[in-house]
C-alpha cells in the first residue's frame, strides 16, 4: 500500500473530518503559536531561521520550527496526523507540490480559502502558471506557493572551445543536443570513458518528468480525469535516452558516474570536467559558485525537438500546506503569507536565483542583467513550463515513469508497452480514488 493511501486509511481511522478539524482550529484562531516543519539545512535553514525571527519579532507570535528533511515522503507527516498531533504548517521542497497535490486530493489536507480570506490574500496577485497548482477540481484552495525553480542547461565554456564549438551557440533541439554531446565526448583507448557531453538521466535529467515535458507528453488530462502515458512524445523521450545507453553502453555509462557526488560537491561531474553538460536547477550556478568557482560556464533553455515544449521547464516549487486536523491553520497561514513575500523572499532569490510567484515586479530582486537570471526569467515566463501531472497518481506515476526508465535504459526493452501497463495500472488507481 501507498504512503497516500495508509494516509488516507488512517484519517479515516482517526475520524480526522473536515468537521472535527475546522472546530478545533477555530478554537484556536487567536493562538499566537504554532508549530512549522521546514526541510532544508545548511544557508537555507539559516535563512529560514532569520525569516521566522523577524516574524516572531514583528508578530509576538511564537513559531515552534522544526528541521524536517523529506517530511512529506518519509513518513514522519503520516505518523504526525495519524497520531493526532500534526504540525499546523508544512513546507515542502522542490517536486513535494506533487505529493501535496495529492494528499490534498485525497481529504489529507485542510482547505485553506478562509484563511487565505481572512488575510486579505488576492489569487489575482499570483502568476497564472502557480494558479493550477494551487487548487484541487472541486475549486477549493489547498496549496500556497512559497517560489519555485526552472531547470536549464549548463554547459562548459572551455570544453566548448576546445571542442571548435560556440559558446555564445549552445544547442536548442534534440538533434543538436546530440551533436553537441557527441563532440563533447572522448573515449580511452580501451573503451572507456574518459569525458561524456552528456548524460540524460543525471541530475535534474533524473526527474521522470523533466525528459517527457520537454519532449511535450502530456500524462495526465485534468478534464477527462485520464492518464496517458503511451503516447508518442513519451515514447519518444524514453526512446532518446535509450540511444545514448546504447551509444555508450549503460554499463560504462553506470561505472563511469559511479564516483560522482552530489551537487552541493566539489566532485561533482560538472566541475570536475567529466560531463561538459547537464540539466540542473537555477540553485545549481550557487552550487558552483562555492565549490566551483574557475569553472567556466553558461546556461541556456532545455533543448527540446520540433514537437515538443520550447524553452521550457517543469517547476521546482516550494510550497506551503496544512495538514487536516492542524491546531492553528490561521496563525500558519499568516507566516505563510508573510513568508513568500519578495521583500521577505529577496535574500534567499538573490542567492539561489528561484522565481517569485508575484505577478508585481520588486526591486528587491537584484539579479538584472545576470546572464543565468534572464534566461531563468525567459523560461519560468514560457507557456510551456508548468506543473505536470496534477493528479491524486502523481506520486506513482513518477515511481513508474522512473522503474520504465531503467527497464529501457538497462535492458533496452520496449518503452510502450511498458507505458500501456502503466497507463492502465494507475487509471485503474485513479478510477478507485
Amino acid at each position: 500500500m501507498s504512503l497516500i493511501s495508509c494516509l488516507v486509511l488512517i484519517l479515516v481511522l482517526t475520524g480526522c473530518s473536515s468537521s472535527n478539524s475546522s472546530s478545533s482550529s477555530t478554537s484556536n484562531e487567536n493562538s499566537k503559536e504554532f508549530t512549522y516543519w521546514y526541510p532544508w539545512g545548511g544557508d537555507s535553514e539559516k535563512w529560514d531561521k532569520e525569516r521566522i525571527a523577524d516574524y516572531e519579532e514583528e508578530e509576538g507570535v511564537k513559531v515552534n520550527a522544526v528541521y524536517v528533511p523529506d517530511g512529506i515522503t518519509n513518513g514522519k507527516l503520516l505518523s504526525a496526523i495519524s497520531g493526532g498531533n500534526p504540525p499546523d504548517l508544512v513546507l515542502g521542497d522542490g517536486n513535494d507540490y506533487q505529493l501535496a497535490y495529492s494528499l490534498a486530493s485525497q481529504g489529507a489536507l485542510e482547505p485553506l480559502d478562509q484563511y487565505l480570506e481572512n488575510a486579505g490574500f488576492d489569487e489575482n496577485t499570483v502568476l497564472d502558471g502557480f494558479r493550477s497548482l494551487m487548487k484541487q477540481p472541486d475549486g477549493k484552495t489547498y496549496i500556497l506557493p512559497q517560489d519555485s525553480n526552472v531547470n536549464l542547461l549548463y554547459y562548459n565554456v572551455d570544453m566548448f572551445e576546445a571542442a571548435g564549438l560556440d559558446p555564445e551557440n549552445p544547442p536548442t533541439t534534440i538533434e543538436e543536443l546530440d551533436q553537441v554531446a557527441e563532440a563533447l565526448t572522448k573515449l580511452n583507448n580501451d573503451g572507456s570513458i574518459e569525458t561524456l557531453g552528456f548524460i540524460p538521466w543525471i541530475d535534474a535529467g533524473e526527474d521522470p518528468y523533466t525528459w517527457p515535458w520537454a519532449f511535450g507528453a502530456t500524462m495526465y488530462d485534468p478534464e477527462t480525469k485520464k492518464v496517458s502515458l503511451n503516447e508518442k512524445s513519451m515514447i519518444d523521450s524514453f526512446k532518446w535516452m535509450d540511444s545514448y545507453a546504447v551509444r555508450y553502453n549503460p554499463e560504462k555509462i553506470k561505472s563511469f558516474t559511479s564516483g560522482f557526488g552530489g551537487a552541493f560537491s566539489p566532485d561533482h561531474p560538472f566541475m570536475t570536467g567529466k560531463v561538459a553538460m547537464t540539466v540542473s536547477g537555477n540553485w545549481f550556478a550557487n552550487a558552483l559558485k562555492i565549490y566551483s568557482p574557475d569553472t567556466k560556464y553558461k546556461v541556456a533553455a532545455i533543448p527540446s525537438p520540433p514537437e515538443g515544449r520550447k524553452d521550457s521547464s517543469v517547476f521546482g516549487t516550494n510550497v506551503f500546506f496544512v495538514p487536516k486536523g492542524a491546531k492553528n491553520p490561521q496563525a500558519a497561514i499568516n507566516f505563510a503569507l508573510y513568508g513568500n513575500q519578495d521583500k521577505v523572499l529577496a535574500d534567499n532569490i538573490n542567492i539561489w536565483r528561484s522565481i517569485s510567484i508575484w505577478k508585481e515586479k520588486s526591486d528587491a530582486i537584484q539579479w538584472e542583467n545576470d546572464q543565468v537570471y534572464e534566461t531563468v526569467l525567459k523560461v519560468a515566463e514560457s507557456p510551456d513550463s508548468g506543473h505536470p501531472a496534477l493528479t491524486s497518481v502523481a506520486s506513482e506515476m513518477g515511481d513508474e515513469l522512473t522503474s520504465i526508465r531503467d527497464k529501457v535504459i538497462y535492458n533496452h526493452e520496449d518503452p510502450s508497452q511498458l507505458l500501456q501497463k502503466s497507463q492502465d495500472k494507475l487509471q485503474e488507481k485513479l478510477d478507485k480514488k
